[in-house]
């Protein structure tokens, strides 16, 4: 298939999306490389281009002598038809190379919603979509990301996945592809090599079983590890980082320069997936972050560098930090943003440090309306917290606050949620007694629905009904529409819902997610083009029952992500699941010692170590 032609993308919206060439982008000539990546993210350039783990992987690969990566995004549905029309191929930005002429094809997957978009993205870089039904002339398709933790769904498309941090993986993986060109290798033989490389799980090599509609095991063939253990960067300052990332053309969602400062969480938030899959805490030093943020800001022009992490107050150096950028910056109307805040006055007071050149924002997540769901999730911040919080936002000078809570939390009941209410109230009462001079809502409130994700504590647990959520949802919003200085939001129930079924899915929603992809309804993971009719059809087509994916699972039975590690036991989750029924909170280990969650410590000086045997 060709690539399209230039004098074409006038016919579409955005055309630059599609045009490639900005600033800091990388152009390798095809023939002078031995390797050639595309990195595909499945979703429009204004949404990819703001996520760093592709910048960092992007950085990575073309650091690489012999090796090229180029990036591709998923096409707005005009230019998709466009490609369809004009028998073009979805193409790669920098040499506008279609995606089936390169040797790896990478997603990097953080949203189920997406899982059809992957597919839809194979399909027009005229790659074969299942992994079955490739040969030696077609590329490895790889995927990786926070979803790929269960990769059941997506498993009959990919040759490989890549599990956890992708810094070193991807140059194994990329090793492994040079040997194998070279020397001509069968694709199975490949395949088997690249199971080998510690992180990499190849789906192909492992058989699903079931007994009627319920899964029972993962079975594997040949030597392959059980389990797949993840990968872990231990030292984040000799870790990679892009010190010119590629500046966008077109606005997107974030646009500013970005440096993580920090990689997991201890907070320990049951419902938390990152928190869990993320560990252990690893940080940057002040001196590596501020060598960063200058050698970024002076290659992107950007004025305005967000200090990334989980829980950026938790970094043991942010006072540091904030002050010598500040004091870095302060001639250049640089600005500083925290976009991740504890509920406490610490972080307000962060804020306040931060707004001395340009006020961002301040966003709490107290997550829950009362201090009994709190604890049961974990969550640790008290009423007290809260209040103190938003008390020292107004006195600093900030009108607005953002709030986040999650309904449909294990244990919760009618008195949760009604106690997000009484939160606001109190909320309002504090904002009038630092008499706030309101300009705008007093408070953003933005309201998740919670979805059971696989190796956190939650992930036995049952998901709401789309019929509850709502309920939910309509409880708050007759309260709130009484006058109220706030402004409610909240996530589509139907999109959570599915969220969640592909969330927990085993290999049978592989199916599902072809149908969905092939019905040419657009990007699911866009309201506009959501449907949860053309899911329920899919899945009905495919014998499988919503009851059945959204329900409770028992503790004694196998899970479909069981065969893949990361460093968090079972026996702990389950643990943890009980200690949330009795609301019974777990300390954060850094401050208060070892919970003995797993191996995910002694996991980190065997990752830095030769690649070699998975298995624990």
């Amino acid at each position: 298939m060709k690539a399209i032609e230039d004098d074409l993308l006038s016919l579409v919206k955005r055309p630059a999306r599609y045009a490639g060439g900005e600033w800091n982008s990388i152009r390798k000539a095809p023939d002078s490389v031995a390797v050639r990546w595309a990195l595909c993210f499945p979703d429009i350039y204004d949404v990819g281009m703001s996520h760093l783990g592709l910048q960092i992987l992007y950085h990575v690969l073309n650091g690489c002598e012999g090796v090229a990566c180029e990036r591709a995004f998923l096409p707005w549905p005009d230019y998709a038809e466009l490609l369809q029309r004009e028998r073009a191929a979805l193409s790669s930005l920098e040499t506008r190379t279609p995606l089936a002429d390169f040797d790896v094809v990478g997603f990097s997957v953080n949203y189920e919603l997406a899982y059809p978009s992957v597919v839809r993205m194979l399909q027009l870089g005229g790659v074969p979509i299942r992994s079955a039904g490739r040969d030696n002339r077609s590329p490895l398709v790889v995927a990786g990301g926070p979803c790929m933790f269960n990769p059941e769904p997506l498993a009959p498309f990919l040759d490989a996945v890549a599990l956890g941090d992708g810094e070193d993986l991807v140059l194994e993986i990329t090793d492994v592809v040079r040997r194998a060109k070279a020397s001509g290798e069968h694709r199975a033989d490949t395949l088997t090599a690249l199971s080998r490389v510690h992180g990499v799980y190849v789906p192909s090599l492992y058989e699903a079983e079931y007994e009627g509609t319920r899964f029972i095991r993962i079975q594997t063939a040949d030597a392959a590890p059980v389990p797949v253990v993840s990968r872990t960067v231990g030292d984040l300052d000799a870790a990679p980082f892009p010190s010119a990332p590629i500046v966008p053309f077109v606005e997107t969602v974030h646009d500013r320069a970005v440096v993580e400062i920090m990689r997991g969480c201890t907070q320990g938030c049951r419902f938390c997936h990152a928190g869990m899959t993320c560990r252990p805490v690893r940080e940057r030093s002040a001196d590596t972050v501020c060598r960063l943020a200058r050698q970024i800001v002076d290659a992107t022009g950007h004025d305005e560098v967000g200090l990334l992490s989980l829980s950026a107050a938790d970094h043991s150096g942010i006072e540091t930090i904030v002050d010598r950028l500040l004091a870095e910056f302060a001639d250049e109307y640089v600005s500083l943003s925290v976009p991740s805040q504890r509920v406490d006055a610490f972080s307000v007071g962060l804020c306040q440090k931060v707004a001395a050149v340009r006020k961002s924002g301040i966003t709490l997540a107290p997550e829950a309306g009362t201090q009994r769901l709190r604890d049961a999730i974990n969550k640790r911040a008290t009423d007290a917290d809260i209040l103190s919080a938003v008390e020292a936002a107004f006195s600093a000078g900030y009108h607005t606050v953002k709030l986040y809570f999650m309904i449909g939390l294990p244990t919760e009941t009618e008195e949760d949620v009604l106690g997000i209410l009484a939160t606001l109230e109190r909320i309002r009462e504090a904002a009038d007694a630092s008499h706030v001079k309101r300009r705008g809502p007093l408070a953003n409130v933005s309201l998740a629905t919670f979805v059971p994700k696989p190796h956190t504590p939650f992930q036995w647990e049952r998901q709401l009904s789309v019929g509850e959520t709502r309920a939910k949802q309509e409880l708050l919003a007759r309260q709130l529409r009484k006058s109220s200085p706030y402004r409610l939001r909240w996530h589509d129930a139907e999109q959570s819902q599915v969220e969640g079924v592909l969330a927990r899915g085993d290999r049978r929603m592989a199916g599902v997610v072809e149908r969905v992809a092939a019905s040419g309804a657009g990007p699911q993971a866009w309201t506009e083009f959501f449907s949860l009719a053309l899911w329920l059809g899919a899945l009905a087509e495919e014998g499988l029952c919503l009851d059945d994916a959204i329900a409770e699972r028992r503790e004694d039975a196998p899970l479909p992500w069981e065969h893949l590690s990361t460093g968090v036991s079972r026996p702990f989750l389950l643990a943890e699941r009980a200690r949330s029924r009795v609301g019974a909170t777990t300390p954060d280990c850094r401050r208060e010692g070892c919970q003995r969650c797993g191996d995910v410590c002694d996991r980190v000086a065997r990752t830095e170590g030769a690649a070699g045997p998975q298995g624990e």
